[in-house]
């Protein structure tokens, strides 16, 4: 087949939003994509525009992508509501921890407030009594990632991009080949989630398997997008199993219930245990969810790096192949972000923040 500036090997939110960007910057680009573009782990995303602290990097490429997510054009077909995020405290202990929290948002430019038990209940009366309170940091929002990925691909599409339905079956010198033999020339871009192992089994990966609920209609039982303080030990402890308390409202009146993660669970199929336990977790928070109807289980494998950051940037070894995955539980809020560092590294310029601590060569010093 004919040349192209870049292949993008994925059409989860990662691929779509860097292929996006790279017909905007005037690239010719083609989609390689097996399956339904937005399909794989961004179908089993929860959809949140979070900027999470607990990590410097972290918050610096949640907060970049996050003020593209701003000016997005698509937001109104992504069925996004600026509903804002409430942090819970369950006890004295986590609510101490609320003004470093706000310290670190607030030097990222981001508003957060504490909140004591009295205004918890007023902002969620629904939570469980005794709660000792929390942080509420109004301006963030949730979106359905499935109909941004939608949004995306016609955009990329009415751009020119060439969207091919085929499974990329290995990377060779100068492009990738296709499962049908054929071979694509050009700059390839590996976006493929927990699949972008075995196009780069250099890079270390693993995958966390994680489960979603969604429930009846129930229009303004929850306002806020509401996880408990804790969550953040839960997404990066070691544990090989972990559950945390996240419920968000959808613009539909549903609500969708996480969060949990298996290590190294490669399947799809629904563990009963775990998702009884995901659920006595949400229950303990929030006893309404009690009496909802759930209308889907179903689970996501999250694609993982050894020291929880994503891989995005040129990849050591192999001219002309660059990678944007491991972006775990983060890959929604971080995708206008990583597609734009993405391609201001291929075009040679600077971009708006530190590429360092996800450059894939960092496995070069995990090595020694």
């Amino acid at each position: 087949m004919g040349g192209y500036d870049l292949i993008v090997i994925g059409a989860g939110i990662i691929g779509a939003s860097c292929a996006e960007r790279a017909l905007a910057d005037g690239r010719r680009v083609a989609i390689v994509e097996a399956g339904i573009a937005g399909g794989g782990v961004t179908a089993a995303s929860m959809g949140h525009l979070v900027a999470m602290d607990d990590d410097p990097a972290e918050l610096a490429l949640s907060r970049y992508s996050m003020r593209l997510w701003d000016a997005f054009e698509g937001l109104e077909q992504s069925e996004y509501r600026r509903c804002g995020t409430l942090w819970v405290a369950a006890d004295d202990r986590e609510m101490a921890a609320v003004p470093a929290k706000i310290a670190r948002l607030q030097a990222a430019g981001v508003h957060a407030e504490a909140v004591d038990a009295a205004r918890l209940r007023e902002l969620e009366p629904m939570l469980a009594p005794g709660l000792a309170g929390g942080m509420l940091v109004p301006g963030e929002g949730v979106l359905y990632p499935p109909r941004a990925v939608d949004w995306l691909m016609a955009r990329c599409r009415a751009a020119g991009a060439a969207v091919l339905r085929r499974r990329a079956l290995r990377l060779v010198d100068g492009g990738v080949e296709l499962d049908d033999g054929s071979v694509l020339r050009g700059q390839v871009l590996v976006a493929a989630g927990h699949a972008s192992a075995q196009l780069l089994p250099e890079l270390p990966m693993h995958v966390r398997r994680g489960h979603l609920v969604v429930t009846d209609r129930h229009p303004g039982l929850v306002r806020h997008q509401v996880l408990e303080l804790g969550y953040a030990d839960s997404a990066h402890g070691d544990d090989d199993t972990s559950v945390a308390f996240n419920v968000q409202p959808r613009a539909t009146g549903q609500l969708l219930i996480g969060s949990s993660r298996e290590r190294d669970a490669s399947g799809p199929e629904v563990n009963p245990p775990v998702l009884a336990r995901m659920l006595e977790r949400a229950f303990r928070y929030l006893p309404a969810l009690r009496a909802l109807q759930a209308t889907r289980v179903w689970t996501g494998l999250r694609p993982c790096t050894g020291d929880g950051r994503p891989y995005v940037g040129a990849v050591p070894g192999r001219a002309g192949c660059w990678v944007a995955t491991g972006h775990e539980g983060l890959g929604v809020t971080t995708a206008l972000g990583t597609a734009r560092l993405l391609l201001d590294l291929l075009a040679g310029r600077a971009p708006g923040i530190d590429p360092s601590p996800y450059d894939p060569a960092r496995v070069a010093a995990w090595a020694r």
